[in-house]
Parts: C-alpha cells; structure tokens; sequence
C-alpha cells in the first residue's frame, strides 16, 4: 500500500521545512506535537505531545532514514504505544520531499512500505489530509486550520 500526496504551496521550501521540522512548527500542525531527534541517519525520532498518557504521550517513533534539509526527510515509523499495544510490529516508511517549482515549493509525502494488516492505516489516510493542509495553510497565511477540536 502507498499513500501518496502532493501539495504545491505559496511559501518557500525553508519556510515548509521549518514547519515539518521544528517544535513551532510542528505543535501546530501535529495536534500539539514536537519532533524529538538529532536527524542523523539511523537515529531515533519521537512525536510528543498532549494525548491518551497525558502531555508527554509518544504519537509516533521510528527510525531516520534520510535527512537533506529543506529537501528531504525519510523514516520508519511506528504508532506511538497508546494506540496499539503490540505497536512495534507495525511500521509504515514516511518520505518528504521538497522542491521549489516557480515561486512555490512542491511537497510530496509518500507513505508506504506498510506492515500487513497494520491497525493504523485507515485512521492515516483520513489525518495525512488535515495534516497537510495545515502545513499549507500555515505556511501560506501564518494561521492553522480550526477542525473543531
């Protein structure tokens, strides 16, 4: 299965990056969220915020595969253990990719490389698109979006 998503936003590829990277940006659009990791490859990387163990819950940890800034950023992840409690022996790959195009910046997301029958996948497909139309929006008005929570 790969889900595959392509964004093209009135921001530049920094501007983008700085949102999918740093704790500003990401505890606005990952549901409060900040991305924990050195970048270097085959270091660990964790999401925390807010959620179902309290302000420190674990959303998503994995493994970088691939770090260029302001280009690219790849891992293997997994749903944090609150969501599922044999969590570990399911993973999906995420890959972002930047590119300027014009004046704009081109965001892809693939995600793929997903354990069979893993839990996850149908909840993901649905949040991908808020999550990012919330980079998009962000990086275009300085403003999220309100999804009523």
């Amino acid at each position: 299965m790969e889900l595959k998503y392509e964004f093209y936003i009135g921001a530049t590829c920094k501007e983008v990056w700085d949102i999918l990277v740093t704790p500003e940006g990401t505890r606005k659009i990952f549901f409060g969220s900040v991305l924990e990791t050195t970048f270097e490859i085959g270091s660990e990387f964790r999401y925390i915020g807010p959620g179902n163990d309290g302000e420190e819950t674990v959303h998503v940890y994995g493994t970088i595969l691939a770090y260029e800034p302001e280009k690219l950023l790849s891992c293997i992840e997994h749903a944090g253990p609150s969501y599922n409690p044999n969590h570990a022996d399911f993973q999906s790959r995420m890959t972002f990719t930047l590119e300027t195009v014009g004046s704009c910046t081109k965001m892809t997301l693939i995600n793929d490389e997903w354990t069979p029958n893993h839990p996850s996948l149908e909840r993901t497909k649905a949040s991908w698109w808020m999550i990012l139309s919330n980079i998009k929006t962000l990086a275009e008005t300085g403003k999220t979006l309100d999804f009523g929570w």
